[in-house]
């Protein structure tokens, strides 16, 4: 009778029956209202109520069970309640209320509490024997009872308000969060129901309250589950899937869950444990097909896995990546792994199944898919071989899918497959599968093929990828790898590096049980050493691709290779890293830095590394970039100066001072050149304060080792900005330096840099001393010419003193004592009869070389005599003595004498000596320029050319109106026989011309392009940089102001009025003309140049342009239409048909590929589509005018002109209006209204060339026929994209493939080796239809599987990927239990056959009837 006085409290007598039947007529959609009075009272029952009746209930139950399995004599809680006169329709619509007035979006603490407990009392009652007889069971109801786990915790409890009184409306259906947990999915829409209810806020205690009804409802789900099977009802099972689902993130678990099939309901602590032990029942045989109920259980937790919010309707969205969230994912691979270990065989499709929709539902961001690729490699470990064999064959096709982040995905799951314990072949039956075991198989076949990638994107990430193989402590891999890019054998190499880490890594993972297999895999691969050689090759191209991230990831890929000595550590792999270290990408340019860094760690004893590393580090001190900048300051601090220590004679340096030592030797030796980059970084540093007292005395400790050259090399930067200095023992160096005759000349230089530096700081005595000791040490003219430069430097800085006149005097002294000494040598040697014939050649250079620096110093000392005497240097002697100067001609040329005995290097000198003379007198410039310029014509001497061009580049600087003359003479050594001048030439010009020395006058510009041509490509892409790089960003018109132009001036034709107009000599004319079809393809390639870096503007204006300039000149007969004149005509045509020439807002389509895009970039992307397609429309119909109006007249008119002359011109005209109406197709009449023959002829031309190439790709498709049916495919071939269709409902099954075209094979858009042909083109752009796997709707009869009987099973793709949605257009509805396969022996239809006849054939038949 405690049950009955429990209900009590519900009055139930009194509830009238009208009342009651028409809840239950309502089937539980709607609450209907009690009378007031009564209503009242029973909305403000208390929970203690409630939870009396449960217990009471509850413990009734519990007795009935227990007496019914003993005597089975025990009075039911039905008989009670009818005994009593209770109403179980009654009670079970009165429940009912509670629950529908707990459900409101507005329902109060105590009403959401009230309908928990009232949904529990409905379970419970539920589930006593005898529930259905008594018609307690009502599927509405128990789904609203259910949904109440979320509908009454309220879900904005863990949300910022933005306003009061506000609530989304998209609120409701989202997963229940607790207050202690950030809602992950965040809704914008929250204004929609602003004034439909006011937002409750609950306290703490009132979400505790709540959450307690919670785990109340949960455990009578439970216990309903228990005993209440669902078997004929899989509606409400698959609902309580999805209730179990989203309770899984309702609150923090605290330790570890257990999924054991049998548990105590009351001993589970938390709701997720509650939900997971829910979802095992669902699985238990009493509920139905356990197949059908592990497909919606693992359908459930895919998005779970998949960090998605999946609601009933709709795409699933992605939740943030919280640390709950990441909790509950790993929960769920935890529950399914146990789930498969228990049920075995008859989960494992499954696994199959879930683990193709994670890889194919998988975004692209690197978050969710590192965390994919994890759940994978957990999921697959409970795999037996067998079954990861099948998935890797699935996994190798889904490489290969048409979508970019589908192949993108398959790397980073080949990537967490590897760090498992390779699997046994001997363990897998079939050899086929077999052999997809190894590592090796993942290494080579899916992800090393992806470095041919059609994405940017994925190639990048394979690149990566493959660095990180290097570094996982698995033998096998590095094996792998080896025998992709090692031409030397890889079993030699790998034996000649295993350490004793990679042993002890080894055990640890068991690899050796596999060296017998993978050792013989090896020797039986394909891959030759030309591969090997090719992988390498194709790497180093990537390194250089046009991609950043790909650049970056083939840096990272190589310097893994170089570190594990995969391939050898050339300079030629070497340059390519300190090259992008200058790369146009500021990211690149970091990762070259930081990859050069790590290769100097692991071999700092390889001098080939160390040179790379300087050769890359170094220069970046003066980057643009201010970040790159102090990337390398800091490599070189670390490297060069924090290891500086005190130096003994019996110190043992450790490996990081003998690398710095090293480095520094290398810096004053063989990397010489990087000195005055070295040099800015001291600068950088010295406003800074690095440089301490200690660390300079422990530089001067050096001084006196083996590697002193080092030392005085650091010294000569940091002792201009260190105020103290121990200049005694610089002193002492200097002294040692004298009388030692063995001091190599770097370390002279650097010693007399330094002695120059703290002139200022020494005393008169001491300065005179050094000063005596100089002149007598220059005047043996024994000294190498670096130290001659080095010493009269020093020697200035000696003399240097406030007074400028006194340091004038100092330097005409001393200077001037040089320049007398020297002339009197040079008088020796020339006046002389016999001088020439005792000549020392290197005692000349150096008198030479003296007189030039010195002479610097005091031009005051340097008289008429000293310049003719060097000047005689260059010609000879008799000859200048019979000739006065006045009779001397402005194109004089220094070896138009009679050729003098001089060896060419001392007039090389000469020219130089004689350029230093010039620098200082301005009245010789005037008079040797002439001289120069005709030299550069007519001399025959290299460095002679080459040292004249230096000189008149360094006279333009200080002399620059009088130089501006003899440019073009300068200039036209681009064209010169000898590579260096040409290269020289245009360096020298370049800095020039981007001081403003220089201006784009005269032929300039045209020397240029005619070295973008040069036959040698360094040259060719040496100008390339200048003018795009460093010259075009001045001058951004550049290009477009002088187009017209090259066209007359690279064909030689001056008839123009206006154009190639400007002077130059017959030889220039001839030097630089690119005339005739001999150099037409030097010509185009200019061309296209100049039109890619065209903007729109400028394309559109040149456009104009061409129409007054060339094509109305024409036209009106300006110019002939004579050889000349058709040939410029003629060209003319061809470039307006070049496709660099269209307008890219309309040629182009906006956004790339669709492939490429990011799920980052996608709404940029959509932006810039929309913005991209109003764009193009606009600039379609100007260009559209401007062609009527501009064009199509001056078309009309030469087109009778030509017809007229009956010029082959015509051709070319046709040609360009062939390709111009192209995107005019329908408009072709409106055009040519005023020539309708002519439009005629064009509309003919345009459908001959459709015919054309429509019959060329039938030919095509019709002797490839037989290909098409061969199923093996190529490693990089991709899916062709399937047809937009209407979607049909979605199932949780092996994923359909939409068949891939086996002709249309992917290459690498960066990387074409061979240009591809037409055939190629017209399979690419022709797919075949191939027949689809989706078995039309009752093709089978309510079998589990839809396979053909007795062929072999396959829950994988056979050669392509599948969508999961069908969209082949067949409806699976009443298929949803259906697992779809495909058989092994399926085959697709071929290819329609071509019915293709000759017309002749046609013919004869016809004349035969």
């Amino acid at each position: 009778m405690d049950l009955i006085s429990a209900l009590q409290f519900l009055r139930l007598n009194e509830i009238p029956a009208a009342w009651v039947d028409e809840v239950w007529d309502l089937e539980f959609t709607e609450r209907k209202q009690l009378d007031d009075a009564l209503g009242g009272d029973v909305v403000v029952i208390g929970v203690k109520d409630f939870k009396h009746l449960y217990q009471c209930l509850l413990t009734h139950a519990a007795e009935q069970q227990q007496s019914a399995g003993r005597d089975g004599a025990s009075q039911s809680v039905w008989s009670t309640l009818g005994e009593s006169g209770v109403s179980v329709k009654t009670l079970v619509a009165v429940l009912s209320s509670f629950v529908l007035a707990g459900k409101a979006k507005g329902a109060s603490v105590q009403q959401r509490v009230s309908a928990l407990h009232a949904s529990s009392l409905y379970l419970l009652l539920l589930g006593i024997p005898g529930s259905i007889a008594n018609k307690v069971f009502h599927e509405v109801l128990l789904d609203t009872c259910s949904d109440l786990t979320s509908d009454c915790w309220p879900q904005d409890c863990g949300k910022k308000r933005k306003k009061d009184g506000v609530k989304s409306s998209q609120a409701e259906g989202k997963r229940s969060k607790h207050q202690r947990k950030d809602t992950p999915e965040k809704e914008v829409d929250e204004a929609e129901d602003e004034d439909e209810e006011v937002e409750h806020h609950f306290s703490s205690q009132d979400l505790m309250k709540i959450r307690d009804a919670v785990v109340y409802l949960v455990q009578s789900l439970l216990r309903l589950l228990q005993t209440f099977p669902l078997k004929d009802k899989p509606q409400s099972a698959s609902h309580c899937t999805q209730i179990f689902s989203k309770l899984l993130s309702f609150e923090p678990v605290v330790g570890e869950p257990t999924f054991a099939a049998e548990q105590d309901i009351t001993k589970l602590r938390s709701v997720p444990e509650m939900a997971f032990y829910g979802l095992r029942l669902l699985c238990s045989p009493k509920h139905g097909d356990q197949k059908e109920s592990l497909r919606r259980v693992f359908h459930r937790l895919l998005y779970v896995i998949l960090m998605m919010n999946k609601g009933n309707r709709g795409k699933p969205t992605l939740l943030v990546t919280s640390q709950a969230v990441l909790s509950t994912r790993n929960q769920a691979i935890t529950f399914i792994c146990h789930l498969v270990d228990e049920l075995k065989e008859l989960a494992l499709p499954f696994l199959q199944i879930l683990l193709q929709h994670i890889c194919y539902q998988m975004v692209e961001k690197s978050d969710y898919r590192n965390h994919g690729a994890q759940a994978v490699s957990m999921l697959t470990s409970q795999m037996a071989s067998t079954d990861y064999a099948c998935f890797i064959k699935w996994l190798f096709n889904f490489s290969r899918h048409s979508k970019m982040v589908h192949r993108l995905f398959s790397v980073d799951v080949v990537m967490v497959l590897l760090e498992q314990p390779e699997r046994r072949s001997e363990d897998c039956q079939d050899p086929e599968l077999a052999s997809l075991l190894p590592h090796k198989f993942l290494i080579q076949n899916v992800l090393f093929s992806r470095r041919m990638d059609d994405s940017p994107t994925v190639q990048g990430h394979a690149f990566a990828c493959l660095a990180q193989c290097l570094e996982l402590p698995s033998l096998n891999v590095t094996r792998a790898v080896h025998s992709l890019f090692s031409t030397t054998g890889t079993q030699t190499v790998l034996e000649s590096n295993i350490t004793e880490e990679s042993h002890s890594s080894q055990q640890t993972q068991k690899t050796y049980r596999t060296l017998p297999f993978r050792t013989v895999d090896i020797s039986s691969t394909d891959s030759s050493g030309c591969d090997a050689k090719e992988n390498v090759a194709h790497l180093l191209r990537r390194v250089k691709d046009s991609k950043a991230n790909v650049r970056k990831s083939a840096l990272q890929a190589l310097v893994g290779l170089l570190k594990h000595a995969v391939i050898p550590t050339s300079w030629e792999n070497l340059s390519t890293l300190s090259e992008r270290c200058r790369d146009p990408s500021v990211s690149v340019k970091k990762k070259a830095l930081q990859c050069l860094g790590e290769l100097l760690a692991v071999k700092p004893e390889c001098s080939v590394v160390q040179r790379a590393w300087l050769q890359g580090v170094v220069p970046a001190v003066v980057d643009s970039e201010s970040s790159v900048q102090e990337r390398a300051l800091d490599a070189l601090d670390k490297m060069l100066l924090s290891t500086v220590k005190s130096y003994s004679a019996g110190h043992h340096m450790d490996a990081g001072q003998k690398l710095t030592w090293t480095l520094l030797d290398l810096l004053c030796q063989e990397c010489q050149n990087l000195s005055r980059y070295f040099s800015r970084a001291f600068t950088i540093w010295s406003k800074q304060n690095m440089f301490t007292p200690t660390f300079i005395a422990n530089l001067i400790s050096h001084t006196q080792a083996d590697h002193a050259a080092g030392a005085w090399l650091l010294l000569s930067k940091v002792v201009a900005s260190s105020p103290k200095l121990p200049y005694g023992k610089l002193l002492d160096a200097w002294d040692n330096m004298m009388s030692s005759k063995d001091v190599p000349v770097t370390t002279c230089c650097h010693i007399l840099s330094v002695m120059g530096d703290i002139a200022a700081h020494l005393n008169e005595d001491t300065k005179d001393r050094i000063v005596g000791e100089l002149m007598s040490w220059l005047k043996t003219f024994m000294l190498s010419l670096e130290v001659i430069s080095a010493a009269v430097e020093t020697l200035h800085q000696l003399g240097r003193c406030e007074d400028i006149k006194q340091t004038q005097a100092f330097l005409n002294q001393h200077c001037g004592e040089l320049v007398s000494v020297c002339e009197a040598y040079l008088a020796n040697i020339i006046l002389s009869g016999k001088g020439t014939q005792n000549l020392k050649e290197e005692l000349m250079i150096k008198h030479l070389h003296t007189l030039g620096v010195a002479s610097l110093h005091c031009p005051g000392k340097v008289g008429k005599r000293t310049v003719l005497l060097v000047e005689s240097v260059l010609t000879a002697q008799s000859e200048r003595a019979t000739e006065s100067p006045e009779e001397l001609p402005a194109s004089q040329p220094l070896s138009q004498f009679r050729a003098n005995s001089l060896p060419t290097r001392v007039r090389a000198h000469g020219v130089i000596t004689l350029g230093k003379l010039c620098l200082q007198h301005e009245d010789l410039v005037q008079k040797y320029l002439p001289v120069f310029a005709r030299e550069l014509e007519v001399g025959t001497e290299v460095a002679v050319r080459n040292n004249v061009v230096v000189i008149m580049c360094d006279l333009c600087v200080r002399y620059t109106n009088i130089v501006d003359h003899y440019i073009p003479n300068i200039s036209a050594c681009m064209r010169d026989n000898e590579a260096v001048i040409r290269e020289q030439t245009l360096i020298m010009l370049t800095n020039l011309l981007q001081e403003e020395f220089v201006k784009w006058k005269g032929s300039l510009f045209f020397r240029y392009m005619v070295a973008l041509v040069d036959p040698i490509p360094a040259i060719a892409s040496l100008c390339e940089y200048c003018l795009l790089h460093l010259l075009l960003k001045k001058n951004p018109e550049m290009f477009s102001q002088h187009f017209i132009e090259c066209i007359f001036h690279f064909n030689s034709y001056n008839k123009h009025n206006t154009y190639n107009k400007f002077p130059q000599t017959d030889r220039e004319r001839v030097q630089f003309s690119l005339k005739g079809a001999q150099h037409r393809e030097k010509r185009f390639r200019i061309y296209r140049f100049l039109l890619e870096h065209f903007t729109d503007a400028q394309r559109f204006n040149i456009v104009i342009k061409i129409n007054q300039s060339v094509l109305a000149c024409f036209a009106d007969e300006e110019l002939l239409l004579d050889a000349d004149g058709s040939e410029i005509l003629s060209e003319t045509f061809r470039i307006l048909s070049l496709k660099e020439m269209k307008l890219q807002a309309v040629s182009s389509t906006a956004g790339g590929p669709a492939e490429e895009e990011t799920e980052e970039e996608n709404m940029a992307n959509m932006a810039k589509a929309v913005l991209h397609a109003a764009q193009k429309k606009v600039v379609s119909q100007v260009q559209k005018k401007a062609f009527i109006e501009n064009t199509v007249p001056l078309i009309i008119s030469l087109k009778s002109l030509l017809e007229q002359k009956r010029s082959p011109v015509l051709r070319d005209l046709m040609t360009y209006l062939q390709v111009t109406m192209q995107d005019y197709r329908n408009e072709v009449k409106e055009f040519f209204s005023g020539d309708e023959q002519l439009a005629a002829e064009v509309e003919f031309a345009l459908k001959t060339a459709e015919k054309e190439k429509e019959m060329e790709e039938q030919m095509d498709n019709c002797s490839l026929a037989g290909e098409a049916r061969t199923p093996t495919a190529q490693p990089s071939v991709r899916v062709s994209p399937v047809k937009s269709r209407p979607l049909a409902p979605f199932i949780f099954a092996t994923p359909q493939p939409p068949r891939p075209n086996p002709l249309s094979a992917r290459q690498a858009h960066t990387d074409r080796r061979v240009g591809r042909s037409r055939l190629d083109e017209g399979v690419q752009s022709k797919s075949i239809a191939l027949e689809g796997s989706v078995m039309p709707k009752g093709f089978v009869n309510d079998r589990a599987i839809s396979t053909p009987m007795g062929t072999n099973i396959n829950f994988t793709f056979d050669e392509g990927l599948s969508a999961i949605f069908s969209d082949r257009g067949i409806s699976v509805i009443g298929e949803t239990s259906v697992l779809h396969v495909r058989s092994d022996e399926q085959q697709a239809a071929g290819p329609r056959q071509w019915n293709v006849q000759s017309p002749l054939c046609q013919k004869r038949k016809s004349s035969k009837v």
